[in-house]
């Protein structure tokens, strides 16, 4: 069988049937259907329907000879139409049209170069115009790149608030041990010494948040793609926890709690043994 041109087109279907139809002179040809409307539809492999470029026409037989599934694609999670596939042929016959297409792609071979091969097209177009690959994906990608602004700001101002929190949370913390680091500085422990301590304390804190937090995240990103995957019917993965990500945050992480805790030490030891004791 000829390969499937992958072409996206809005056909109309008919009257869908899964029984065989008459006999025809020809046996009729095969297209190929997405999962989603074989699902809905209750089509398989091998049943024959009728596809036509408008409802209410008889169009012409056909039948299903793949069921494929769609590509996590973003810009296409929340669209509901189906998708059919059909020989190049088939296409023109079925919509009436003679030689004429909304787009094609054209590739280059390895070593030339792209700039070149687009100007030279662009030359001697005529009704069309060329362009690069990567600035129709930008162009289509815009909506995306404003939701990822959206979210670096808010993880922006979340950071923000959390090394506040996090830096007065360790200060009220070290304020409820003056006694203890006073009775440490009368004992002859340098602030030197008694800084260290609390910002180890501090990291250590920060790491084993970091851990949970890295673990309840990858609890959620399961959940969130569970339930969108299942709404949208797509491979499309909407939350990920990565390595990397993983290293940021926790690097982050201690250097904020690294920060906070000397912050929070020096400020105490400054103060005289006596009057930590409040004397």
């Amino acid at each position: 069988m000829k390969a499937f041109r992958s072409l996206a087109v809005a056909i109309a279907l008919g009257v869908v049937s899964t029984a065989p139809l008459a006999a025809q002179p020809l046996a009729p040809r095969g297209i190929a259907i997405d999962a989603r409307m074989a699902e809905d539809l209750g089509l398989a492999v091998g049943a024959r329907v009728r596809i036509s470029a408008r409802p209410g026409e008889p169009g012409d037989s056909a039948m299903i000879a793949a069921i494929y599934e769609r590509k996590a694609d973003p810009a296409e999670v929340a669209r509901r139409e189906y998708r059919v596939r059909l020989h190049l042929d088939q296409l023109q016959q079925l919509m009436e049209l003679d030689d004429r297409v909304d787009r094609f792609a054209v590739g280059t071979r390895d070593g030339q170069s792209i700039d070149s091969a687009l100007a030279r097209i662009n030359h001697v177009a005529f009704g069309f115009r060329a362009h690069k690959s990567r600035d129709v994906a930008v162009q289509s990608s815009r909506t995306f790149r404003v939701v990822e602004r959206f979210h670096t700001a808010i993880g922006i101002i979340t950071v923000v608030a959390s090394a506040v929190f996090l830096l007065c949370l360790l200060l009220l913390s070290v304020e409820e041990r003056r006694r203890d680091i006073a009775a440490l500085r009368l004992m002859g422990i340098s602030r030197a010494t008694v800084v260290r301590a609390i910002v180890i304390e501090a990291a250590i804190v920060s790491l084993i948040g970091s851990v949970l937090g890295a673990g309840v995240g990858w609890i959620a990103s399961l959940l969130v793609n569970a339930h969108f995957q299942e709404l949208y019917r797509t491979p499309l993965v909407f939350a990920l926890l990565t390595p990397q990500i993983f290293a940021f945050a926790t690097g982050l992480s201690l250097i904020l709690g690294i920060g906070s805790g000397a912050a929070a030490g020096w400020r105490l030891v400054k103060s005289s043994p006596l009057s930590l004791m409040g004397r």
